[in-house]
């Protein structure tokens, strides 16, 4: 499909400085997730391809909490490539919808194109892929790998969760750890439960170094 290959050539070039964990790399393995969730599911395959592609083309974390520059690019592409204005709002109201936002950022859209992708995107959020992501990230930041005096803040509403500066091992708490009861899809959930698990043991084994018990 020539429009789902222009997609890709866009978003490599908008990508080609993002930060390591919102790059090119992760939309593509998103775009494989969305797509290996999608053969159990009765979707619009166009629609889970251009959405996990365009889901990350402009994190609002990198323009400043602005929510609406990624929309509005990927509209502008859209139309430039002649696509119906029914698909490209389908897509708009993905990438609106896609983010964790804090875990109570209560959706305004609902798809099983939605769900597919929000799934997809989640399984690149934990797991060893999950894991360096969030370390790279910490270390964009400049955040602390951990400190013992600070908990994590459960429960944060959208902007309190869009400010947070706590340590990257709070994130855990904060977001990863809460991934797995939040899939939409069977699929979605049976590959998150092995990458759960995973966190569980990367975490026990943090502790006890941290701890000197191992």
């Amino acid at each position: 499909m020539a429009i789902i290959n222009k997609t890709i050539l866009f978003v490599k070039e908008q990508l080609q400085d993002a930060e390591a964990g919102h790059d090119w790399f992760h939309v593509e393995r998103v775009y494989k997730n969305a797509l290996l969730i999608a053969e159990k599911e009765i979707c619009n395959l166009e629609i889970v391809k251009l959405g996990a592609l365009l889901h990350d083309i402009a994190d609002s974390k990198f323009h400043n909490g602005d929510e609406t520059v990624g929309p509005k690019k990927a509209r502008l592409f859209l139309e430039k490539e002649n696509i119906t204005e029914q698909v490209i709002a389908e897509v708009l109201n993905i990438i609106e919808n896609i983010s964790f936002k804090g875990g109570n950022f209560e959706k305004k859209f609902s798809s099983i194109e939605l769900a597919i992708i929000q799934d997809a995107d989640r399984l690149d959020a934990i797991g060893a892929i999950g894991i360096a992501r969030t370390f790279n990230y910490g270390g964009f930041k400049n955040r602390a790998i951990y400190s013992p005096g600070i908990a994590p803040k459960l429960n944060m509403d959208k902007e309190e969760y869009k400010k947070s500066n706590t340590p990257t091992i709070n994130h855990f708490y904060e977001k990863l750890l809460l991934l797995k009861d939040k899939m939409n899809t069977e699929t979605g959930k049976k590959l998150a439960q092995k990458r759960h698990v995973f966190m569980e043991h990367f975490l026990d084994q943090f502790f006890a170094e941290w701890n000197g018990e191992a």
